[in-house]
């Protein structure tokens, strides 16, 4: 049986479509930019781009659809995708000079996991996990402050 989730972080809906609707748009300008003038190689790397950048967005949007869930025993994503064991996870970070996601915070784990990245949700690199970007602050602080809590609970029974 699953452990019951103690929090969640969804993205906020008007910064998903906030970044979607600009990452297209961007997309949509480079591509009319390399279009409205006469033939050069130029045109050919500004059409390559603003279909990275389409793509990006298109990314985007489906990356923003997951939820992210704390329970007793592991960070993941709703999907089954396990961030950071909780017994892994050293500390916290949300200061404000910490190399984290906007309105995110940082994990530390004790082992390195595997490379993931998830725009605008989350980041796997090494032994630092990355939490938020399009995700909304509070929801992002009350996890970070759960996982706190988890981590104190569990030093002290050590």
């Amino acid at each position: 049986m699953s452990d019951p989730v103690i929090a969640t972080l969804a993205a906020s809906p008007p910064r998903r479509w906030t970044g979607t609707v600009m990452l297209s748009f961007l997309g949509g300008l480079l591509i009319y930019l390399a279009l409205s003038v006469p033939f050069s190689a130029p045109q050919v790397i500004l059409i390559l781009c603003g279909l990275f950048v389409l793509f990006a967005a298109s990314r985007l949007l489906a990356a923003t659809a997951q939820v992210i869930e704390l329970t007793k025993t592991e960070l993941r994503v709703k999907d089954g995708v396990v961030l950071a064991k909780l017994a892994d996870i050293t500390k916290v970070e949300r200061g404000a000079f910490a190399f984290k996601p906007s309105n995110g915070f940082l994990v530390s784990t004790k082992e390195s996991g595997p490379r993931r990245w998830s725009l605008g949700m989350y980041w796997c690199f090494s032994r630092r996990i990355g939490v938020g970007g399009v995700t909304g602050a509070p929801q992002s602080k009350g996890m970070a402050e759960a996982i706190a809590v988890l981590i104190a609970e569990r030093d002290l029974k050590n």
